[in-house]
């Protein structure tokens, strides 16, 4: 039974007034519960008591709207202070929620974006169909695969398609692959490059030269040529910069000057191995076109055109050169490829002198979405590559592809953490193979984009890398003042030149890129001087090696004279190998450009065997160069030869690679 206690009197008074204040407060707690949940309008029938208040924030989102509503995801950052400001007014409103989200996912600020959408969503479920595919994509971004998936679904159901669209199938399977590719993530250390090369702006497009000592990348920073902002984003236009690696640190960026740069868009496109030609994009050459900049007495000439068989009507951006400089690589969303922009190819036509036609790289590195960053490593088989198709985990991710039995292998993405769900492009691979450098938006960086250098802490997931790196300077041998020289690189082989490397004129420095696989032999020559040649046996077996090979050259005066390091000679025997041909062909050369040059020719042994043997062997094996001159049309007068055993070493005969090198023929200027 229930009992009721009858109350009375100032009690009474005091429940009355109790019971009144519980029924105000459950007045208000059910307002806001009705109220949660709400998508409220930006209305004066909401905010009576706030009109002033509300004409400033519709001000705000009228403001926002022009940027938001552009349908330029670049113009979306300018739509935040307005956004956030109208959001300070009243943080209800499915739209703003909606608009703010995706604004903040287009600067990647994730877990911000992904509040603003869920809440849209809460507000409003049908408050956009796009607040479910970004939210797909902040939650991909993520890394939260399996909730990705469920918005993009979310979002094909919103839009009513029996089958799902492309772009939700596309997406779906970026988690899929993402799912799998992070389960077995590479080893590898990623570091800024620091405020040398970052700013707050973006910086991107990093390319360098086989040895890593010099960058180039593109830049939308202050102070850039004409320091204009294209009315397009607003952002700087596009300028391209450099620094120096000096004893392992980057020096301040400078502007590459306005020879390269003008005052609307330049960007890195690529880079030569040997950092002796760059690449440009401009975009506002017909709808993209790709030009070339050679770099000359030190100083960078003027962008020029490659040729028809380049650039198009369409769109033509990254591109980059095979070692030998005899096949260019680049992207091209020009019709008849497998999808949006494709990977090409164009072999160098030497006498015609110009880029032959182009041909695309086929199904296998090709997709029917786009291809991009094309990046060929310097030691000529792996070809790098950023793509949307394959098994992207979202956008653009790093590939690459090894070139075996002639054919190109079945891409493989470069993994996780290097590739991530966003865009990935402009992935380059130094010579040694052990650093790497792209572009990538971080919340931690300095700006909107920042370079950074990738470190493989695994071999099993460091780029293969057999190849070696020849370097050095060529310089006067009398006063030490570089020269500009040509060098001209042969495989010995198969006696066929592979290509031919200008010194940099202002420095004597050279950097050429030798694949494995191959015997060289290295020419190098210049306008009043003595030719200098070189071999080298870069077995196929062969880990990365750095070579360093300064020359002196001397000049075509009595009394000099030069090692013929290309001729050879079977152990004991006198008759030329095939290999000494290109050689000999130097030789004959350089009679034929100075008709009135007297040579000697002289044969050198080493201290092995008897005195009298070496002798006559050394004699025997000159008047063989000397006979094959005369062979080939050059006069027998000018022409002389002499043995000299074993009595005129230039090492001392006390290991195998010492005596290697007295064992040699040599050219010796008797007048001129």
């Amino acid at each position: 039974m229930l009992n009721f206690a009858v109350i009375s009197g100032p009690e009474h008074q005091i429940m009355k007034s109790a019971t009144r204040y519980v029924y105000i407060i459950l007045t208000i707690l059910l307002a806001a519960t009705s109220l949660h949940g709400q998508d409220i309008p930006f209305s004066d029938k909401f905010f009576p008591s706030r009109i002033s208040e509300l004409k400033l924030a519709l001000i705000d989102l009228q403001q926002g709207d022009e940027y938001f509503m552009s349908g330029k995801p670049a113009l979306y950052k300018y739509a935040i202070p307005h956004y956030e400001r109208a959001m300070k007014f009243n943080n209800s409103n499915a739209d703003l929620n909606f608009k703010l989200g995706t604004c903040y996912f287009s600067i990647r600020k994730k877990q911000q974006a992904l509040e603003l959408l869920n809440k849209a969503i809460d507000l409003n479920p049908e408050v956009n169909p796009d607040a479910y595919y970004f939210k797909g994509r902040t939650l991909q971004v993520l890394l939260k695969w399996d909730e990705a998936i469920a918005a993009y679904m979310q979002y094909g159901e919103f839009l009513g398609k029996e089958e799902p669209i492309d772009d939700i199938t596309r997406r779906v399977a970026e988690c899929k692959n993402g799912q799998e590719l992070i389960k077995n993530p590479i080893q590898v250390k990623i570091e800024n490059l620091g405020l040398a090369i970052n700013t707050k702006n973006p910086e991107y497009n990093p390319l360098i030269t086989a040895d890593e000592a010099e960058l180039f990348f593109t830049s939308r920073r202050p102070g850039s040529t004409g320091n204009q902002t294209d009315p397009e984003d607003l952002e700087y236009f596009e300028d391209i910069y450099t620094s120096q690696r000096i004893n392992g640190k980057w020096t301040q960026a400078k502007n590459l000057g306005t020879i390269v740069n003008t005052t609307t868009h330049d960007a890195a496109a690529g880079l030569s191995p040997d950092g002796h030609i760059l690449f440009v994009f401009k975009g506002d050459r017909n709808n993209g076109d790709i030009l070339m900049s050679y770099i000359d007495r030190g100083e960078w000439t003027k962008p020029v055109d490659p040729g028809k068989n380049i650039n198009t009507k369409y769109h033509e951006s990254s591109a980059c050169l095979s070692p030998d400089g005899n096949m260019l690589y680049f992207s091209s969303d020009r019709p008849g490829g497998y999808g949006g922009r494709d990977l090409y190819k164009s072999p160098w036509d030497p006498i015609k002198k110009t880029w032959g036609p182009a041909i695309n790289m086929g199904g296998v590195i090709n997709t029917r979405y786009d291809e991009e960053g094309v990046f060929m490593h310097p030691g000529g088989s792996t070809l790098y590559f950023s793509s949307k198709g394959h098994n992207s985990m979202g956008g653009y991710d790093v590939f690459y592809s090894v070139y075996e039995n002639e054919f190109w292998k079945k891409p493989t993405n470069i993994g996780y953490p290097v590739n991530s769900p966003d865009d990935d492009v402009y992935f380059v691979v130094a010579a040694n193979g052990s650093n790497a450098y792209y572009a990538s938006v971080t919340e931690d960086g300095f700006g909107e984009k920042d370079l950074y250098m990738v470190t493989f802490l695994s071999e099993a997931d460091k780029p293969i890398s057999k190849m070696s790196v020849l370097s050095g300077y060529i310089t006067d041998a009398v006063d030490k003042a570089p020269v500009s020289a040509f060098i001209e690189l042969i495989d010995l082989n198969k006696q066929e030149r592979i290509g031919t490397y200008i010194t940099d004129s202002k420095t004597g420095k050279y950097l050429i890129s030798l694949p494995s696989g191959r015997k060289y032999g290295a020419f190098v020559y210049a306008d009043g001087y003595m030719f200098e040649s070189n071999y080298f046996d870069i077995s196929d077996s062969s880990t990365f090696r750095e070579i360093t090979l300064d020359v002196e050259m001397k000049s075509l005066e009595a009394g000099n004279n030069i090692v013929l390091n290309n001729i050879f000679f079977d152990t004991d025997k006198t008759m030329l190998k095939p290999e000494s041909q290109m050689t000999l062909q130097q030789i004959i050369k350089l009679m034929n450009e100075y008709p009135t040059l007297y040579v000697e020719i002289s044969g050198h042994t080493d201290t092995d065997g008897r005195d009298d043997y070496n002798q006559k062997l050394s004699e025997n094996r000159a008047k063989s160069v000397v006979d094959y001159l005369i062979s080939k049309g050059v006069d027998s007068k000018r022409l002389s030869f002499k043995g000299y055993g074993e009595t005129k070493p230039i090492a001392p005969n006390t290991t195998a690679e010492s005596k290697s090198k007295n064992r040699r023929i040599e050219f010796r200027i008797n007048s001129k």
